[in-house]
């Protein structure tokens, strides 16, 4: 199908949203079930616009580089009642040192085909004051979760001056909003640390998919002394208010959780993946917790893996890529089945991260050894996210440098989409977007799209949620929605679906690749670990190091 075709398919508002969606979606089926590269570029949708901040709206003086217009870190969720509703967030603005200017909120009734935009006060330069209690320099860290209710949930981490000092205030916040995101309640501060003793990072929030009454929110609370435990708030009617904070899972001195996460399993039971690490080795391990109580008490870990990601950086100048490794991605099946991905150097005995993939049957009580599913091996592969379709389908959407070149000056760099019917024993590979020049992207302690990307479903499409670079560095990244070349099988037993069908099978599947022998944990290999750690947390907050250090640990 050619460009004009398409851009007409776009602009026909004579059918239904959903027959337009679907359409769309099977046009970019059609052009690209020949080619793995085929062009889909006319049919991504931006999700973001130009920046509404205004320069200097902190209130106080900034350190760091600003990247004005940069949008990075996203994330979605679609309305369980309405399916063509969905809620995208991202950092707006990205600072070089930490945090952004403020949060994006996208807001899409037609399945992601056109987004309205708004700002809630998590920061000053998004309208946050004393009053509101978004009184702050800046946030990160955005989350989005729609109730079964299809009451919808945010939440953000804001942040002033810096961490573990006397100026420094971390906090999480909160808002709900009952219309599908066009409006939203006044923001909730869940907990709010100021001063040199802790820091709150890396926040999620999951809407119960059992019961409505019921909204999660997990984060680390890192201390200086050493330490991060796992804190959960609950609310227990559908957001309106929340219980107070409370630790969930204490690792112990000098080691710590990160890049917590809870899915509901269709019983009720909660499931918590977190990365363990150990402050002083930079060792790790990925894992998770269980509670069969709605989060008031909480099982002893459950070791899923070894974290052995090394981390990704440019092949031709070293330039570090800011890729999420040592933070790992879950999703629940329909019938209770548990996915786990991950990057990991596992498979070429440290010498790469490729993407890792473990599943459990029992509700995390036993784990998969992890296999290897991106395509291309021999290349960096990075920051991968899984979702599970209605139709039981495993989507996970990754980045690599598969297009990369010997030249130094750009860094080509592709989106792809892996998806599994038969629980992650074979895997089939479709193109997203690219390739694009990730060496534009913002340098914040490296080249940065983001910790996360999102990635939903409507009924039988995938919808991946993902930042770009654009080539204009006044407007380094932008943020896209995509109708994925994944289509499955529909009830309807429609022509299209069913043509849709064949055309995503006639794309191969390959097996998942076991790993042919066990890691050599070397002293380059521990040393490549524990520099990933560092980095790891180096990129959390500036001070890291220097707090270490005058502890003398």
């Amino acid at each position: 199908m050619d460009r004009v075709s398409q851009a007409r398919l776009r602009s026909d508002h004579t059918r239904s949203p959903w027959a337009r969606t679907l359409q769309l979606a099977i046009c970019t089926l059609a052009v690209a079930a020949g080619s793995a590269h085929a062009d889909v570029f006319d049919l991504q949708f931006r999700a973001s616009a130009p920046t509404q901040f205004a320069d200097n709206c902190n209130g106080v003086p900034q350190t760091g580089n600003l990247f004005k217009n940069a949008e990075v870190e996203p994330y979605i969720a679609v309305n369980p009642r309405n399916p063509l509703n969905l809620v995208g967030v991202w950092q707006q603005d990205r600072w070089s040192n930490g945090g952004a200017q403020g949060l994006g909120t996208g807001v899409s009734f037609d399945g992601g085909v056109t987004w309205r935009q708004s700002y809630l006060p998590f920061s000053r330069c998004a309208g946050g004051n004393a009053a509101n209690g978004g009184d702050y320099n800046r946030a990160s860290d955005p989350w989005v979760s729609f109730s079964p209710n299809g009451v919808v949930h945010q939440m953000a981490l804001s942040v002033s001056g810096e961490a573990f000092t006397s100026s420094g205030v971390s906090a999480m916040l909160v808002s709900r909003s009952t219309d599908g995101g066009r409006t939203w309640s006044p923001t909730t501060t869940l907990i709010r640390d100021a001063g040199e003793q802790f820091f709150n990072d890396k926040n999620t929030l999951t809407a119960d998919p059992t019961d409505s009454n019921f909204v999660y929110a997990v984060w680390d609370r890192l201390i200086t002394t050493g330490g991060g435990p796992t804190l959960l708030a609950r609310s227990v009617d559908n957001g309106r208010t929340w219980q107070p904070t409370k630790t969930i899972y204490d690792p112990g001195p000098d080691t710590q959780t990160i890049g917590n996460q809870i899915v509901v399993l269709p019983n009720g039971v909660l499931v918590n993946v977190f990365t363990q690490i150990d402050q002083i080795t930079g060792a790790s391990f990925y894992a998770i917790i269980r509670s069969s109580d709605k989060g008031q008490t909480w099982s002893p870990p459950i070791k899923i893996a070894d974290d052995l990601g090394i981390g990704t950086k440019d092949p031709e100048n070293g330039t570090a890529i800011r890729d999420g490794a040592g933070i790992a991605s879950i999703a629940v099946g329909k019938k209770g089945e548990l996915y786990v991905t991950w990057a990991d150097a596992r498979f070429s005995n440290g010498e790469r991260d490729g993407i890792a993939f473990s599943r459990s049957l029992d509700g995390g009580l036993s784990w998969s050894a992890p296999v290897q599913i991106n395509r291309v091996p021999s290349v960096q592969a990075f920051t991968p996210i899984v979702h599970v379709r209605s139709d039981g389908t495993i989507g996970i959407t990754h980045y690599d440098l598969r297009s990369n070149t010997a030249d130094p000056a750009n860094l080509p760099t592709d989106y792809w989409l892996l998806r599994s019917k038969d629980g992650g024993k074979s895997w089939r590979e479709s193109h997203v977007t690219g390739p694009f020049d990730l060496s534009t992207a913002p340098f914040a302690r490296g080249l940065f799209l983001g910790d996360y990307q999102g990635l939903t479903s409507i009924g039988p499409i995938f919808v991946p949620f993902y930042a770009q670079t654009t080539g204009d560095l006044n407007n380094r990244n932008d943020i896209f929605s995509e109708l994925a070349i994944t289509i499955g099988r529909g009830s309807s037993g429609s022509a299209a679906l069913k043509r849709a069908q064949e055309l995503e099978d006639q794309l191969p599947a390959v097996a998942a690749q076991e790993a042919e022998t066990a890691m050599q944990m070397t002293a380059d290999m521990q040393q490549k670990l524990k520099d990933k750690t560092k980095l790891l947390m180096q990129r959390r907050m500036d001070r890291w190091e220097a707090v270490r250090q005058q502890l003398g640990k």
